[in-house]
């Protein structure tokens, strides 16, 4: 895969994720969850790519973590 490409599947889970955590604070379980909820099942974010991303968004202070 092409780096712009993945940059951009980051990007985009990225702004899920600040979405979804902009409703309610919540943990990674639950952030996962929501996702596929309000995709009606058809987006499922596995652990392998959720936690990346959370980690690099508290690396750029767009998160906390407790």
């Amino acid at each position: 895969m092409s780096q712009s490409k993945t940059d951009l599947l980051q990007g985009t889970l990225d702004l899920v994720i600040l979405k979804v955590l902009a409703l309610e604070p919540m943990h990674g379980w639950g952030i996962s969850q929501r996702i596929q909820q309000i995709s009606k099942d058809v987006r499922q974010v596995n652990q392998g790519s959720l936690y990346p991303a959370l980690h690099r968004l508290e690396q750029q202070a767009w998160i906390r973590s407790k």
